[in-house]
């Protein structure tokens, strides 16, 4: 374990970059994809099959880990990795995304905001400061930045008042984070967050103002939450292009493979989604071929396939189609953390081989391919 937190640009293929970030728990290749663990665990796999899927950094949430178990006690531990018992590196997003889409129980001033638990209805308070303070008690390698996320369809005046907040925000974060010091023996990069919607003039204060802080990565918030794709990508590219070359940049909560495939094009290096494990849960896989329904009657006879014969997964080298469909229309639990596992390797195998193409300068041809591959089998689901 090191103590750096470093970005290095190692080549690009149009605007599509491959570079390592150097974190205190270990090195991450980008672009990559990082597994969602809201609760200190992605859903039904363990830290030893994420780490066989070559998983190297996973996410935690503030908003829910503040509740419940609370962020005291998981400093009481030791922090996150101890807790969790993850070796690699975590990010911890700001719980702003959870507190702002509970509007009709919370309510936003410029100090904070006030918010119900979703557990029990109790009254919580969440201020820059107060994000700081759990974020370093919880102790993950990149830790996000109090944001005020705006909804998607909103006026240009919520919007242009939510990048207001943001930046003050933002501030705020910066002097408390180095005011806290290091709580659990290592540096913590503090990202910022690229608020905006699709408002070109309002995302270029934004992305401007936060570049001047000089920080050691930066998000793109606010997206795939209602807006037209196209608008969605054109805000991406025009939004990537404003930031740093040699400091990551880290898409929140998109998507798909084919955004994620979009969005590399674009020059983002960082992702994350909750898409392999929802999916997963509800019986539908990713595959080179596209979508695979596994409760599709198709499936009750194939005992020759697995979900993608091209795939490494332990799922996919051990079971059948017929299997799992059996698995999963018995409600056995099996059949989720099979699935799951399957979407998680292939959501981290898909950011390898689109790095592997940046590297070699033909990523532009390889995504073409590789899109037109995943549209077949879209009829299944």
């Amino acid at each position: 374990m090191n103590n750096s937190f470093q970005y290095t640009l190692q080549a690009t293929s149009g605007a599509a970059r491959a570079g390592v970030l150097e974190t205190p728990h270990g090195t991450i290749h980008t672009p990559v994809f990082m597994p969602v663990g809201t609760q200190a665990t992605v859903k039904t796999l363990s830290p030893a099959e994420l780490s066989d899927c070559g998983s190297k950094i996973i996410l935690a949430n503030t908003y829910h880990l503040r509740l419940r178990p609370g962020d005291e006690l998981i400093a009481e531990a030791g922090g996150l990795h101890k807790f969790e018992n993850w070796n690699g590196a975590i990010l911890t997003d700001s719980g702003g995304f959870q507190v702002f889409s509970l509007r009709d129980i919370s309510k936003i001033t410029d100090d904070g905001v006030w918010f119900q638990s979703h557990h029990d209805g109790s009254k919580h308070f969440f201020s820059p400061e107060t994000v700081m303070e759990i974020e370093h008690n919880l102790g993950a390698d990149i830790i996000m930045m109090f944001d005020e996320c705006p909804p998607g369809k909103a006026d240009s005046s919520v919007v242009e008042k939510a990048v207001e907040r943001t930046l003050n925000w933002a501030k705020r974060c910066v002097d408390h984070h180095a005011k806290i010091g290091f709580r659990h023996g290592y540096p913590q990069a503090l990202f910022g967050i690229v608020q905006g919607q699709t408002i070109r003039a309002l995302r270029e204060r934004c992305a401007r103002e936060l570049v001047a802080m000089d920080l050691p990565g930066y998000a793109l918030g606010g997206l795939a939450v209602g807006e037209d794709v196209a608008d969605m990508y054109e805000m991406i590219a025009y939004t990537a292009a404003i930031l740093p070359e040699h400091k990551p940049r880290y898409l929140m909560g998109v998507g798909l493979p084919e955004n994620i495939l979009e969005a590399i094009e674009r020059g983002i290096d960082m992702f994350d989604c909750v898409m392999p494990t929802r999916n997963g849960r509800n019986g539908t896989v990713f595959t080179w071929n596209g979508r695979v329904n596994i409760r599709n009657a198709k499936h009750a006879r194939d005992f020759d396939n697995p979900i993608d014969a091209s795939c490494s997964c332990y799922c996919c080298r051990t079971f059948s189609r017929s299997y799992l469909r059996h698995l999963f229309m018995a409600k056995e639990i099996l059949s989720i953390r099979m699935l799951t596992l399957h979407n998680i390797h292939f959501f981290l195998d898909l950011t390898r081989q689109a790095r592997q193409h940046i590297l070699s300068g033909t990523f532009a041809d390889w995504k073409k391919t590789a899109l037109s591959q995943m549209s077949m089998e879209s009829s299944d689901v």
